[in-house]
């Protein structure tokens, strides 16, 4: 999809960030199969920091609601990162983990969020998207700005380079789950880690 090639605004870092806000900006998630969690950074490799939100070992620092679609449900018995494949322990392992991140750029964060949120993970299938743009937009930049700047971002897709724009359709991934198509944002401050990962289970 052709889109607009403006950046999309960012107010400063975490204007008007609280729980609250962080709530509404996660709601915007509910119609979607998708984990939103933050956990505390503990390691200079922030990789096993990563793996314990997935595993839901670990509470948000903040004490904020995130989204977790497979909390109740009898997955999380034999697996406690379903339906994430987290990253080995071994160097090997890990290495070919990471492989599968791609770092992209902060002013793409946005327009990244907002394809995770979207019908099928592809912006032009969303039904009356340039009504509903300038909220989700809003509700992005809320995420966002939990994470101040100098901050990194991965998912895990490659598409658009270094310069990549969500808002085109997005047609390859790697996957990090058990499902064989899921896109993400891995957010790694220099007190958090976060993750908002969307799935297609079909």
């Amino acid at each position: 999809m052709n889109s607009p090639s403006e950046p999309v605004r960012e107010s400063g870092p975490q204007s008007g960030l609280d729980a609250g806000t962080w709530a509404q900006a996660v709601e915007m998630y509910r119609n979607r199969y998708s984990f939103i969690a933050v956990g505390p950074r503990a390691h200079a490799d922030w990789l096993p920091d990563v793996a314990a939100v997935m595993h839901r070992e670990m509470a948000d620092p903040r004490g904020w609601r995130g989204r977790d679609p497979e909390q109740g449900e009898g997955e999380l018995e034999e697996d406690a990162a379903f339906p994430f494949r987290v990253p080995p322990r071994d160097t090997t392992g890990a290495e070919q983990w990471r492989s599968r991140l791609f770092e992209i750029p902060r002013s793409a964060v946005v327009r990244l969020l907002v394809m995770l949120a979207t019908d099928a993970m592809d912006v032009s299938r969303q039904y009356g998207f340039a009504d509903r743009r300038p909220d989700m937009e809003q509700h992005a930049q809320v995420i966002l700005s939990r994470f101040p700047e100098g901050s990194q971002f991965f998912t895990n897709t490659s598409h658009g380079g270094d310069q990549p724009d969500f808002y085109e359709r997005v047609t390859g991934c790697w996957p990090l789950t058990q499902y064989s198509w899921d896109f993400g944002l891995v957010a790694v401050s220099r007190e958090e880690v976060g993750l908002v990962w969307s799935f297609d289970a079909s």
